[in-house]
């Protein structure tokens, strides 16, 4: 694969996002994502008491959007799959620079090994924190019925964190998609659907999301809500079953990718 000598810096992170419009739904995933990758305050008070805040004002977000919407677009995966377009430019993405400060003495493959686990981490912990993204003091309207809250938030921060991942380990193997943070952060999410890695410097990449494009993106969200159904076993298994599922499918995907940006060439991987 050829490489790009120009990589993100931290200085391409996005504005502070308008947390009107669509609810603020990408403004709020982009915070929790950010904390994600941190452990050193995880099991604080605070730290709790912020995603909390974040989490509850991610479902009173998503019930706004999700009427705006309507039911059509709802159980399409057309209002999923605007959201993580809409929350992808909001997601703060870490420069090699960055990256090699956080990790100091690791190689390319080590630190990618180091993003894949802690990615990994993050999206299983997504899954057991189950119920309390349902934040169920909030109510559904009705034709969310099939698409409860709390599948839509796993699905959306899971996919976020994914999308990272794949946004990072770009950076550390030295080949970042240039161009705006909109452009960048919408082919991330282009290889996120198709679960391979970019090169940039291809003839063949299209920077513009297509109809078939969308459809794909749509289908593949489609497809992780009902693989995050485990969560919603009663009492711990659902946690536990969710935790498994998130972990494994982010291990998978960072993976695919990892392998891809090493071999030099995208290996498209379906299901």
């Amino acid at each position: 694969m050829r490489r790009l000598s120009r990589v993100s810096t931290d200085d391409d992170a996005p504005d502070p996002a308008d947390e009107q419009g669509t609810g603020g739904v990408g403004a709020i995933v982009g915070r929790l994502v950010g904390r994600a990758e941190s452990t050193a305050d995880a099991g604080t008070g605070e730290r709790r008491q912020q995603d909390r805040a974040d989490l509850r004002a991610l479902s009173r977000a998503l019930i706004s959007s999700a009427r705006s919407a309507g039911r059509a677009s709802v159980l399409g995966g057309a209002w999923l799959a605007d959201l993580l377009m809409d929350t992808a430019p909001r997601i703060t993405v870490r420069n090699l620079a960055t990256l090699q400060r956080q990790h100091p003495g690791l190689g390319p493959d080590d630190l990618a090994e180091t993003l894949v686990s802690g990615a990994a981490k993050a999206s299983g912990a997504v899954g057991a924190a189950g119920g309390a993204l349902a934040a169920v003091e909030f109510v559904a309207p009705p034709f969310l019925l099939t698409a409860p809250v709390q599948l839509a938030a796993e699905t959306l921060l899971v996919a976020a964190v994914e999308v990272k991942l794949i946004a990072e380990l770009h950076e550390v193997y030295g080949v970042a998609v240039p161009g705006s943070v909109p452009v960048k952060m919408q082919a991330y999410v282009m290889a996120w659907t198709e679960r391979r890695g970019i090169d940039p410097l291809d003839p063949a990449l299209r920077l513009s999301l297509g109809s078939a494009a969308k459809r794909s993106l749509r289908n593949r969200l489609i497809r992780r809500v009902g693989r995050n159904l485990t969560t919603m076993g009663p009492l711990l298994s659902g946690a536990v079953a969710g935790s498994m599922v998130n972990h494994r499918e982010t291990r998978r995907i960072g993976d695919t990718v990892r392998g891809d940006l090493r071999r030099g060439g995208p290996q498209v991987v379906r299901g």
